[in-house]
């Protein structure tokens, strides 16, 4: 049995034309799985994903997202000042203060970065440096945010009374999530 070229072709043609998925042309079937990338098409931003990560008590995964959103952006003060928090919350007090430092120097008027670095005094036991520290990010802030306000109430008692020791639900830090939006996180 001898068979031809545009026989073959033919006959492929027909038995796709007859496959129970439609025919030859009809649309693509919508996967139950999840799609593919598109290589024109821009991935979630490793920043947002990081916040949600912070939200959802995920350190660790928020780091390896804020790195992500890194290599996406550069080192922003959003960038530095994300992944310093994350340090901060896995109990990377250095490494969370060098990159806090570096954010304000980046950009010394954002306030997320200054409490944040507050918190991280705070947290070594720089009551002095902290209260500093407490009194721009307030000044930035024009006065306008209640957690950053009981964040220096909090270091200026500590700093008059060394033996002051709040309660636990007293220790706050504030995250950046997104322009203008900020997330609360406590220590329970």
């Amino acid at each position: 049995m001898r068979c031809t070229l545009p026989g073959l072709a033919a006959a492929i043609l027909l038995l796709a034309a007859c496959t129970s998925a439609g025919g030859l042309f009809a649309p693509k079937a919508k996967s139950p799985y999840a799609p593919g990338t598109v290589p024109d098409e821009q991935g979630i931003d490793g920043l947002i994903v990081g916040h949600r990560l912070m939200a959802a008590g995920e350190y660790s995964l928020a780091l390896r997202a804020y790195y992500r959103g890194a290599e996406e952006h550069g080192a922003t003060v959003d960038v530095l000042s994300a992944i310093g928090s994350a340090d901060l919350k896995l109990g990377r007090l250095g490494q969370a203060e060098r990159l806090l430092r570096r954010a304000v120097e980046v950009d010394a008027r954002f306030v997320p970065a200054w409490n944040n670095l507050g918190v991280v005094l705070m947290e070594k036991g720089e009551v002095a440096e902290a209260s500093r520290v407490f009194r721009t990010a307030f000044a930035l802030d024009s006065g306008q945010s209640d957690e950053i306000r009981d964040n220096l109430r909090l270091a200026l008692a500590k700093l008059d009374d060394p033996a002051y020791d709040s309660a636990p639900e007293d220790h706050f830090s504030l995250v950046r999530r997104g322009y203008g939006e900020y997330l609360l996180l406590t220590k329970l």
